[in-house]
This record gives C-alpha cells, structure tokens and sequence, in this order.
C-alpha cells in the first residue's frame, strides 16, 4: 500500500511543478539577494553563510506546506482515504515522503553552490548537506502536522507559520550549529546525532498525528 501510494504521490507533485519549483525559487533568490542588501565582502558574509542558507531553507519549507493536504481535501481524495478504511497514517507518510523527495532534496543539493557564493568554507559542505538532509525531513514531517490541521482553513498561510515555526527554531539552531561547529574545525557528529534523534521521533510520531488531524478536518466538513 505505501509503494503504491508513494506512486500515487510521485505522479500528482509532478503534475503540480509550480508547488515544487516556487521554494526552490525562493531559496535561490532570498541566498542570492542576500549579498546585495548587506556586503558582497567575505569577510561579512562568511561568518553568517550557514545561517543564510538555514533560514531560508526554512521559510522555502515553509512555502510549499500551505498546498500540501488542500488539494487533495478539495478534490474528495481526503474524504476516500478516511472512509476507504485503510489505514491513513501510512498515505500520510507516503505524501510527506514525496513531497520531501521533490521539494526538498533539490534544495539541499544547490545549497554548495549558493554557500560557496557567501564565501562558505568548502570544508564545511558536507556537514551543511548532512544537516540540511537530517533538517528539511524533521521540517517536513513537523509542518505537515500543522498543514493538516489547517487545511480546512482556506488560505491559512499565517496560521500555519505561527503553529509550525516555534517547533521549527530548535531544528535551526541545531543545523546551523553543525556548520559552525565544521568551520571552526569541531565534529559535527554531536548536533548531527541531535538531529537525527528528532528525525526518528518525528517520523514514529507525525504520521499518526497527520492521520487524526486529517480525519477530524474531514469529519468537520
């Protein structure tokens, strides 16, 4: 049921490319933007490149949840997966999954390239994509949560941020932390572990809490 939900998945967020497209977008721009508004000089920009990329990582995460449950709740999708009997946290994951894959795995992999043009150190790329790995799959597993719970709602893209980006900040000083801890020549094993301790817990526990939002927003229409 998961394999055949992820190939429900993969074919709906690549009909949709606008929702994939827009975040990336956004990341791109708000990093390249950035120079311009403050100093293109390295020593200015080097020592916040990692918080640069994290926050807009962020709130390009941020930008994709509001359509992530909406479509499905106006098309009647939602409404057939609650009353189909099949177990809904398993679907839930599978759109999480995806929309991860789509969204967020091109995000990491341009990241290098927009890191090294704030003058980020080359040596503290991997440690940047292993967190931006670990980071985005909590982002995501987190915000679908509260999109979920708003998509009954209309537009309630500011509601969703003030649910979600409370949970979102220990997310952003830990991967942020990671970077600074492999440009000042640390181990990032210690923030890394951290995050990947939230990802487990967050993937155990979100696809339930996904699945009981939904049926409640489904029961209120």
């Amino acid at each position: 049921m998961l394999w055949a939900a992820l190939k429900r998945e993969w074919c709906l967020q690549v009909r949709r490319r606008g929702d994939l497209i827009n975040p990336l977008l956004f990341f791109a721009l708000v990093t390249i933007l950035f120079p311009l508004g403050v100093s293109p000089v390295s020593e200015v920009l080097a020592p916040v490149a990692s918080g640069v990329l994290w926050v807009a990582a962020l709130l390009a995460t941020l930008l994709s949840l509001d359509a992530l449950f909406r479509p499905d709740l106006l098309d009647g999708s939602l409404e057939q997966w609650v009353v189909s009997g099949q177990p809904v946290a398993p679907l839930a994951l599978a759109k999480v999954m995806m929309h991860w894959l789509l969204g967020s795995l091109p995000l990491i992999v341009l990241a290098p390239f927009l890191g090294m043009m704030l003058f980020l150190p080359w040596s503290a790329v991997p440690a940047l994509m292993a967190a931006l790995f670990l980071g985005t799959g909590v982002l995501a597993l987190v915000g679908a949560i509260g999109a979920a719970l708003t998509a009954g709602l209309g537009k309630s893209g500011v509601l969703l941020t003030l649910m979600v980006l409370p949970l979102y900040i220990p997310v952003l000083i830990l991967g942020t932390q990671t970077v600074q801890y492999a440009i000042a020549g640390h181990s990032p094993l210690p923030t890394l572990a951290l995050l990947m301790a939230m990802w487990v817990v967050a993937l155990m526990l979100a696809p339930w809490a996904i699945s009981a939002s939904l049926k409640v927003v489904v029961q209120g229409q």
